[in-house]
């Protein structure tokens, strides 16, 4: 395990090597050819210009076919040695060169799929990448240096004055939104995609952060927090359920690992989950005549944690089910198999999900929630006369009732749902948006947060609704719901609708170093909080996972506005410090227990991490 400030953090100046830039070396960019005609330095132009006199000289320079495709000079650093002690910066170029290069020019008609604007860095193609979050660029001001990711390697460039920094960040910034979105980086084009309520998603750097700060003082955090490490405490094999799949993670006495042949069922303790208990091997049901068991793609469980329900991939479509099996834990039984209909007509659903956060908790919960691409819905498991009918055979299967919920006629293209302490409703959606829906209506969204240009494939919400994660897959994206009604009343965006008064988000981000260490071809996926289902306590850290990494940040650092990730970025503020825990084989499922682990030496609950084969607990201990 480690910290996110690895080697690739380490200063690129050194004795030897001073500023080396020949004088020959013109630095002059069409913006500061326009300023010398008016007899101003660049820089002084660059300091006195508004966003409407940038985009003056923006249109000058699309006049002149010259936007964005000036060759500037900077040096060009290869990170070699991964994350071994030998790890170190080898300079490949000290005068590389560098442009945003738009390849729609050379591009046929119909393949407007493709990036617009590319990263291409010499001499010949070095470098040339899509300017995208795949980059997973990281800018450093003190250093006037970038580091990405591209290629199967780490780069970075160093420029050589200050105004060479900042234009690189402009630029970039302005190809980034442009190949995201498809319009032109103009006010007119930021208000076509984000309109004038997400104003400060349009323009982070002129935010008002106040939302973040009010949310920060509720909090009351510690005057001193002393440094934590995580400490491994328990390991435990697979057991013979066959490879663990998921994780089903219990707030009283058993948790669950779901595998390929069965349930293995293990004890919650402490300091994480111990001891292999019974290996519950799910049959067809009573009798054993039911449909055969095949791994699922969701364990779901409810009624004080002793049913479960199982949600596998359908044979049509492996993101699609068209039922569940629910499982009365302490027989190992499939006790019925319920088949999702609508209106006397067979449908299917990608996710299920509890009520709220602690429902699994209530003892006598019949109701669970539904997603489809373009479903939102609550199933009722209890049938016209009361009782839960038993499988016969598979056409004898009950059909589950569909108490409350929506279709929407358009594509919404819903991907992943949560729900909050009061059974409010959270949907991330293949284009990035995020939609928010009130514990009364699952009709129409209270508040729909605008894409990023990234697919939501996981979604978590805070206990209390405060704040929303997604996960995409090269990014967290956090969102605070809060806002004051006309009346000065705190509200969150599943109550109300927010208006204008919303803050811009914030990105969780590994570091160029470690996105490649993680596997170029693995994506975050599961981003979570830590599990609280108590009005008044505080989630405390998040947790994602990729490849062999399990990724967690400290949720008030990330909230903090004046931490250090912060200083000096443009754009949306990404944090990336966090703590990496690392395991020999691709990781399933990290999840923090139930806060009601937690224990006087640490605050927070025990971390569960899942491989294949293996299930480790992890404590965070104060650092002696």
């Amino acid at each position: 395990m480690g910290g996110s400030h690895s080697r690739e953090d380490l200063d690129l100046t050194s004795s030897d090597e001073e500023e080396d830039y020949d004088e020959d070396y013109d630095a002059r960019s069409p913006i500061s050819e326009l300023a010398a005609s008016a007899g101003q330095r660049d820089d002084d132009l660059l300091r006195a210009a508004t966003p409407s006199s940038l985009e003056a000289l923006d249109a000058k320079l699309r006049s002149l076919d010259l936007k964005y495709q000036r060759q500037s000079v900077a040096k060009l650093y290869l990170h070699v040695g991964g994350a071994s002690p030998s790890a170190r910066w080898v300079l490949t170029e000290r005068r590389a060169t560098y442009a945003f290069v738009n390849k729609a020019r050379d591009a046929t008609e119909g393949a407007s799929s493709s990036p617009r604007w590319v990263l291409e860095v010499g001499p010949g193609q070095r470098v040339s990448a899509p300017v995208g979050p795949a980059l997973q660029l990281k800018t450093n001001p003190a250093q006037r240096r970038v580091d990405f990711a591209a290629g199967g390697s780490v780069w970075a460039l160093r420029l050589p004055t200050d105004g060479e920094f900042h234009r690189f960040r402009e630029e970039y910034e302005r190809c980034l939104f442009e190949n995201t979105y498809g319009v032109e980086a103009t006010d007119e084009g930021r208000k076509e995609v984000f309109g004038t309520d997400f104003a400060a998603w349009a323009r982070p750097g002129e935010a008002d952060d106040a939302i973040w700060a009010d949310a920060e003082d509720s909090l009351t955090p510690p005057v001193t927090a002393p440094a934590r490490d995580l400490l491994e405490e328990f390991e435990e094999e697979a057991g013979d359920s066959g490879s663990i799949q998921s994780l089903a993670l219990g707030a009283l006495d058993n948790s669950f690992l779901v595998g390929g042949a069965g349930i293995q069922v293990v004890k919650n303790f402490r300091h994480g989950v111990h001891g292999k208990g019974a290996s519950v091997r799910i049959t067809g049901g009573r009798g054993g005549s039911g449909s055969a068991y095949s791994t699922p793609k969701k364990a779901l469980l409810m009624r004080g944690e002793t049913n479960m329900l199982l949600m596998s991939p359908g044979e049509a479509a492996a993101e699609h089910s068209h039922g569940v099996h629910h499982v009365d834990i302490e027989t190992g039984k499939v006790v019925a198999e319920w088949r999702f209909e609508k209106d006397g007509t067979d449908i299917t659903m990608r996710d299920i999900a509890n009520d709220s956060k602690g429902a699994q908790l209530e003892p006598s919960g019949s109701t669970f929630l539904g997603l489809d691409d373009n479903r939102l819905c609550r199933w009722d498991m209890r049938d016209a006369k009361g009782r839960v009918q038993t499988i016969g055979t598979s056409s004898d299967s009950p059909v589950l009732h569909w108490s409350q919920g929506h279709q929407f006629s358009r594509g919404t293209n819903f991907q992943c749902f949560a729900s909050t302490g009061d059974g409010s409703i959270v949907v991330g959606s293949v284009d990035g948006k995020i939609r928010l829906y009130s514990k009364s209506s699952m009709r129409m969204a209270k508040t729909v947060f605008p894409g990023l240009g990234s697919p939501i494939t996981h979604v978590d919400v805070t206990y209390d609704g405060k704040w929303i994660l997604g996960t995409t897959d090269t990014y967290l994206i956090l969102i605070c719901t809060i806002f004051k009604d006309k009346d000065g009343k705190e509200k969150t965006g599943f109550s109300g609708r927010m208006g204008n008064r919303i803050a811009a988000p914030r990105l969780l981000k590994l570091t160029p170093l470690d996105s490649i260490l993680a596997g170029t071809d693995n994506k975050l996926h599961g981003g979570q909080f830590s599990w609280v289902t108590e009005n008044g306590k505080q989630e405390r850290h998040l947790v994602a996972t990729v490849g062999k990494f399990s990724v967690v940040w400290n949720f008030q650092q990330v909230k903090d506005s004046n931490h250090e990730c912060y200083r000096d970025q443009q754009g949306l503020k990404s944090c990336y410090c966090y703590k990496v825990v690392l395991k020999d084989e691709s990781i399933v499922d990290s999840r923090f227990m139930h806060d009601n682990f937690a224990t006087s030496d640490s605050p927070e609950a025990p971390l569960v991490v899942a491989t294949p084969m293996k299930v480790s607990s992890f404590s965070i201990a104060n650092r002696r």
